[in-house]
């Protein structure tokens, strides 16, 4: 009874999931045969947070990366083995619990110049698009907004298995990539460098290494 409300809680602001468009059809079109393993996924499930990372990296100094984390985050999955097309994902995120690992850095990050968590306190993504580009490969596009600005996203997914563990807890894993551009989002701040180059990279790597419970 709990988790099914955490994930009513979860899907609150898409209480009317836009569907995923149909497939593509046509010459070049990638099919894939239906995987039963696959099958045994469809349901719906909620993002453990303690066994999960929502991350980036981004170029510093143009010789070495950062990395960061988001350390609070809901998230939820309503997945369809069969078919993979009709399945979808959202994930919020609390922007000021970016954690670098390095105090003042994070602090930066939440400020104006950056994610400016007093206005935009959440981070959101929600799925448009889910195909099947491999047996255990997907490509999942969004809407991923920050500080008031929309933009689509496609990630990268790679299922990496269905387990029950120690405790009897049914467990989904996936890790996902993507590049995107950070001025997109307004996070445009900066410095020069003294012998060239800017002090952080446009682009921005985003990362996810996710374990997610079956909803009852």
């Amino acid at each position: 009874m709990v988790l099914r409300s955490l994930f009513r809680n979860a899907r609150s602001a898409d209480t009317k999931p836009t569907p995923s468009p149909p497939p593509p059809t046509g010459t070049g079109v990638r099919t894939f045969a239906a995987d039963p393993s696959l099958a045994k996924i469809s349901g719906e499930w909620l993002f453990d947070q303690a066994h999960s990372t929502i991350g980036f990296a981004a170029r510093h100094a143009m010789v070495t990366r950062v990395r960061g984390s988001f350390t609070d985050f809901d998230g939820w999955l309503r997945l369809d083995g069969e078919r993979p097309e009709g399945s979808g994902a959202g994930v919020v995120v609390r922007a000021d619990t970016v954690d670098t690992r390095v105090a003042q850095r994070d602090r930066h990050l939440c400020s104006a110049d950056f994610l400016d968590v007093e206005r935009y306190p959440t981070i959101d993504f929600r799925s448009t698009c889910i195909e099947q580009v491999g047996e255990d490969r997907f490509q999942v596009t969004g809407a991923l907004t920050v500080k008031g600005r929309t933009h689509p996203v496609t990630i990268d997914l790679l299922y990496t298995g269905l387990v029950v563990d120690a405790f009897g807890v049914e467990r989904i894993g996936f890790d996902g990539t993507a590049i995107v551009n950070r001025s997109q989002w307004d996070l445009t701040w900066n410095a020069k460098l003294e012998t060239g180059g800017l002090m952080i990279s446009e682009k921005i790597e985003l990362e996810f290494d996710i374990s997610a419970i079956r909803v009852p």
